[in-house]
């Protein structure tokens, strides 16, 4: 906090949180607290237990809140994936193992309309459901960090570079469009934009350093950026594993996995992100030799970033969290498509795990949550957000503990991972700024970014039948759910 802040700080505290998540330092885990008091001045929290005694400008009544520590989504595209509501649900490419990701799902992205209405769809959507940070993996667009300062988020800048791109000229073969000079552009570009995040005036935004996928960027390129984000000290993040086609393009050329390969050009460390880590040598899709990867990342420290939604609609699974967790991987959770719920992703991991495993043991509502705060807190190398403790940020949740969603309300986490989801989310403080208040956005007008959006969802789908090779339209790729008579 700078000095002109420190003069216009307020302390504020919230009285005795009917429900608390707090942080147990000596547990080192999160536990629940009863009747205790939150208080913060400027942006850092300063009390976090019964009865502070202390200076306040304003008190908050919390004896019917759930007081929790704003999420953290590791993984979300916000640019461009609320266009795709109503048309990813039930979209693939049978022909490429079920996944959309090489042909299907950029035919309905609007180039007309630009980014900044389905940027500010989503970070509505995100700070709704309570998150307060995010890992924005947005292409370079003018006015993506005045929006993201706007926003009031806390937010991880994290423009993706790559050498090649994605063609599928027949329909069922994925080929490689390589051009390293292009992406060296890209690279610097997205240095510059990592830059310009650091050193903006909120201090609320940083960058991440992001080769976009193991498959399209060279075992140089991936070097280069460990040095850059190395000398800046920033976090690096890459997609990888996130496809069968991917794992078959990555053994064909190296003879390794895209994990063992990412390993050998010496990527994988405890400040690396993988985004999404499911096809691993193990995963029953595959049935390679080896049975190393998921070793590998936890010996390297790795943070995989699971996204569970977007993939169960190709049919796919991680198999499966509560493995990972006990090889000792550091997990996270993000959205990645639409909705931008993390509560959602949270009840889907939670239930695939347990399905996968054949054990409802499998993982715990403890490590859902854990997922969304400490998980990709430690991926950015932070200890001070994703925790409500003395010294940590002031990202603060308060859900309305009596909303008929969230009762009987025996276990908070329960309610919300499980029924309650965003619906109970009242108010939402990042850096001690309320961002949502009453279950209202602050920062955007979310009704008219909405329409925005699908006016230009409009404009995309008018175009797809000249944007694919067999010149289908819409209607044809993405039918509707019930025939339109």
């Amino acid at each position: 906090m700078n000095s002109t802040d420190a003069k216009t700080a307020k302390t504020v505290v919230i009285r005795k949180a009917d429900w608390t998540v707090a942080w147990d330092a000596g547990k080192n885990r999160h536990v629940y607290r009863r009747g205790i008091d939150i208080a913060f001045w400027g942006n850092a929290i300063l009390h976090v237990g019964p009865d502070y005694d202390g200076p306040a400008d304003s008190e908050i009544d919390g004896r019917q809140s759930v007081v929790l520590p704003g999420l953290i989504n590791i993984h979300c595209h916000p640019y461009n994936q609320p266009t795709y509501k109503g048309v990813r649900e039930e979209l693939g490419n049978p022909k490429l193992y079920m996944s959309a990701l090489y042909d299907r799902t950029a035919l309905f992205q609007d180039h007309e309309g630009g980014p900044e209405a389905p940027c500010a769809y989503a970070l509505s959507e995100m700070l709704l459901s309570g998150v307060t940070t995010i890992a924005d993996l947005s292409p370079s667009y003018p006015g993506w960090i005045e929006l993201l300062a706007k926003s009031g988020v806390r937010a991880y800048v994290t423009p993706q570079f790559r050498e090649a791109r994605w063609d599928v000229p027949t329909g069922h073969r994925l080929d490689f469009v390589w051009d390293k000079e292009a992406g060296q552009k890209q690279f610097e570009k997205a240095l510059a934009l990592v830059d310009e995040a650091v050193a903006h005036p909120s201090g609320r935004l940083s960058g991440i350093v992001m080769p976009a996928q193991v498959d399209t960027c060279s075992a140089e390129m991936f070097q280069e950026s460990v040095k850059a984000a190395r000398a800046r000290k920033l976090p690096l993040q890459t997609h990888a594993a996130q496809s069968v086609v991917e794992f078959h393009e990555m053994t064909r050329r190296h003879g390794l996995t895209p994990i063992q390969w990412l390993d050998e050009v010496g990527f994988l460390a405890p400040d690396v992100t993988i985004g999404h880590g499911m096809f691993l040598d193990h995963h029953s899709l595959i049935h390679w030799e080896s049975r190393s990867d998921l070793g590998l990342l936890a010996k390297r420290g790795a943070t995989v970033a699971h996204c569970p939604t977007v993939f169960s609609r190709y049919g796919h699974t991680l198999e499966h969290f509560g493995k990972y967790l006990e090889a000792g991987v550091n997990m996270a959770i993000g959205t990645d498509t639409h909705p931008h719920n993390l509560w959602e992703e949270m009840r889907t991991a939670a239930i695939l795990a347990r399905v996968n495993a054949k054990d409802f043991r499998a993982v715990t509502t403890a490590d859902m949550f854990n997922a969304v705060t400490t998980g990709p807190a430690k991926a950015l190398g932070r200890d001070d957000i994703g925790r409500l403790a003395p010294g940590a940020k002031a990202d603060i949740v308060l859900v309305d503990a009596t909303h008929p969603i969230m009762r009987p309300l025996r276990d908070p986490l329960r309610s919300l991972v499980y029924t309650a989801a965003e619906r109970a989310v009242r108010d939402v403080y990042v850096d001690g700024v309320l961002r949502v208040e009453n279950g209202q956005v602050l920062g955007f007008d979310f009704a008219a970014a909405a329409e925005a959006v699908e006016q230009g969802q409009r404009r995309a789908e008018a175009t797809v039948a000249q944007r694919n090779p067999k010149g289908l339209s819409g209607r044809d790729i993405s039918p509707l759910a019930l025939e339109e008579m």
